[in-house]
């Protein structure tokens, strides 16, 4: 019988136990934190100095804008809104009942006193006043008789009397008629401009009925209610400042012309009188809406800085002194707001420097670089906007302590 030996096939591929990488997945998180507890622990001597790390791994400056702390003046400030008003303005209505025969004047035109405006029909009064005076003479040629007659005494004192008594009336009768003809021919009372006119050639009008309003537009006035807690600050005279809807981006100069002496007793508010004369006045027109800005309880030496200089946080108010190229925190106590600058009491001195741009991500002794404010001049803007190229601004120098 042959029997047939097979010798063991061995494998070419290396034992489970002797691979690595054919570990379990637990067995080979085990050697790993084990080699990690023992790096933590004993892979370095403990007075050895740490490894630097690589260049650039250093905390990089903080770019920043400043601004200096300055000494200005402040004051409190109430905005109030008023339509501006001529000085003085005129209705001018119809003494007599008529047709209008005439119209001299359009709304804008400037007029003198006592320029024509307007001639109502007075025909059938002028006619009155020829009879009148037809009467008159009457009258008088029997006054006369009649005193003749009473120095004679051929007649009573009671019909002398009678006779005076009749040539009195027929004289105010015709005095009477002249005066209404007289109103017939409509004239300025003052001077100054055709604010509205609202009659025609031809209408016929009544007596009170509105024709025109003249108004003295030489000053004008802007009338503005004001606070009872806030006029007692306000002084006759005192100069203001005005803005109008019309003439955006500027201010006229105004001045405080009367505070009137009681005020609304329901809202508790005082008008006060605003006056525009000069070139202020000319500039402007009746109608217009005006913001006028009162200054109260002006002072003068007042420490101030930009609103964006101070951080708030648990701790109070702050601002970041800019010294050397490094960021210092300092606690401050502030004030009132004036225009967006913020008044500082205590912690900062006139001349020092804080941070304004960037102070919120500022720390103490944070490394620092001022850069510039992204403005550009009123010139340059203006180019830019009309479609020209504004030339590049030249880069600013850098300040002392700067790591650029």
């Amino acid at each position: 019988m042959i029997r047939i030996f097979k010798p063991p096939i061995r494998s070419a591929m290396p034992t489970r136990a002797h691979d690595p990488q054919s570990l379990p997945p637990l067995r080979m998180l085990a050697s790993l934190l084990a080699l990690g507890l023992t790096g933590a622990c004993g892979g370095t001597d403990a007075g050895a100095p740490a490894q630097a790390g690589p260049p650039g791994s250093e905390a990089r400056p903080i770019p920043v804008e400043i601004a200096v702390a300055e000494l200005g003046s402040a004051a409190r400030t109430v905005t109030a809104t008023g339509t501006i008003e001529p000085i003085r303005t005129v209705t001018i209505n119809s003494q007599l009942a008529g047709a209008v025969r005439q119209v001299a004047v359009e709304e804008g035109d400037a007029v003198r006193q006592g320029t024509l405006l307007a001639r109502i029909d007075s025909r059938e009064l002028e006619a009155q006043l020829a009879s009148a005076e037809a009467n008159l003479e009457v009258a008088s040629r029997a006054r006369e008789r009649a005193e003749r007659l009473r120095d004679e005494e051929i007649i009573t004192v009671a019909e002398y009397e009678r006779d005076v008594a009749a040539d009195a009336a027929a004289r105010a009768t015709r005095d009477q008629l002249r005066t209404r003809i007289g109103y017939a021919t409509v004239r300025a009372p003052i001077a100054g401009v055709v604010l509205s006119k609202t009659v025609e050639m031809g209408n016929i009008v009544g007596a009170q009925t509105e024709l025109f309003r003249i108004g003295d537009v030489s000053s004008l006035v802007v009338r503005l209610p004001i606070s009872e807690l806030d006029v007692t600050a306000l002084d006759e005279g005192d100069v203001v400042a005005l803005t109008l809807d019309a003439l955006p981006g500027r201010s006229l100069p105004g001045r405080i012309r009367r505070i009137f002496p009681a005020g609304d007793p329901t809202t508790r508010l005082v008008p006060v009188e605003v006056v525009l004369t000069g070139a202020a006045a000319r500039e402007a027109r009746p109608g217009f809406l005006a913001r006028v800005t009162f200054e109260l309880d002006p002072r003068t030496g007042v420490l101030m800085v930009p609103a964006g200089a101070l951080v708030d946080d648990a701790g109070g108010s702050a601002a970041f002194l800019i010294r050397q190229g490094r960021a210092a925190r300092r606690p401050v106590e502030r004030g009132g707001i004036y225009q967006g600058r913020v008044e500082i009491t205590r912690g900062l001195a006139a001349g020092d420097t804080v941070a304004v741009a960037g102070a919120t991500t500022l720390r103490d002794g944070a490394q620092v670089r001022i850069v510039d404010a992204p403005a550009l001049d009123a010139p340059e803007a203006a180019r830019t906007s009309a479609g020209g190229r504004a030339a590049p601004a030249a880069p600013a120098a850098p300040a002392p302590g700067d790591s650029r």
